[in-house]
């Protein structure tokens, strides 16, 4: 892990009542001077523990972003197959509560990596999301790998948003070449940055002459950069 990481900032333990579904855990960083907190869900294969979801958050916390991440309610009851979507947006609804709580007024974002990112851009498209100023992908699965398409992107239109799509170049959940297009579409309210050489999970190659802390570096920096831009 890079220096900007060296002192890990604490997780605060949280719990989050979801209308319908029980309590799901929670784990609260905020930075000694943040400057916004990001509501941050995990992907479908890996809860908030996963050290993926652990690296970006101290990163960010680094650049005085805060998180709040949390499980869906099949990986806090160890499932394997995800949540039914609407059973997914009642959770996301009640983590942006909680994380708009947790702000104390701070500026709110939200999104996630993979599942759980498209299923914050599910809620929002289906209804505002109080407070959140904008969203954030780590890694958007436009598609299944070796099925490519585009229709998971169609409810983006309705997202009334701005979004940040953070895609690896070699990310076999999202076609970069399908989802420019797709963007496009979307206008002005959506912004592309791609991490060279990264898979769907942010891993490159060695050969590459790049490390998985370098792009995680540049994922925290370009989502501290896109924030600061909402303002």
């Amino acid at each position: 892990m890079s220096g900007a990481t060296s002192q890990a900032t604490r997780a605060e333990a949280r719990r989050i009542t979801v209308p319908g579904a029980g309590e799901v855990s929670a784990l609260l960083v905020m930075p000694a001077k943040p400057t916004a907190l990001y509501v941050l869900a995990h992907g479908a294969g890996a809860g908030m523990r996963h050290p993926f979801m652990e690296a970006i958050a101290q990163r960010l916390a680094a650049r005085g972003v805060g998180t709040l991440r949390y499980q869906f309610p099949y990986m806090e009851q160890g499932g394997r197959r995800p949540d039914p979507e609407p059973v997914a947006v009642a959770t996301v609804r009640a983590a942006v509560a909680a994380g708009r709580a947790a702000a104390g007024g701070l500026p709110l974002i939200a999104g996630g990596k993979s599942f759980g990112g498209r299923m914050t851009s599910r809620a929002a498209a289906a209804a505002p999301l109080e407070g959140v100023a904008g969203l954030v992908f780590l890694g958007f699965p436009l598609h299944p790998t070796g099925r490519p398409g585009t229709s998971r992107a169609d409810h983006l239109d309705q997202v009334q948003l701005p979004m940040l799509f953070l895609q690896g170049t070699r990310d076999t959940l999202a076609d970069l070449g399908l989802l420019r297009p797709v963007l496009e579409r979307v206008g002005r309210r959506a912004t592309l940055e791609v991490i060279e050489h990264a898979d769907h999970s942010f891993h490159v190659l060695k050969r590459s002459g790049r490390t998985d802390d370098q792009a995680l570096d540049q994922l925290a920096a370009a989502v501290s950069a896109w924030r600061e831009g909402l303002s």
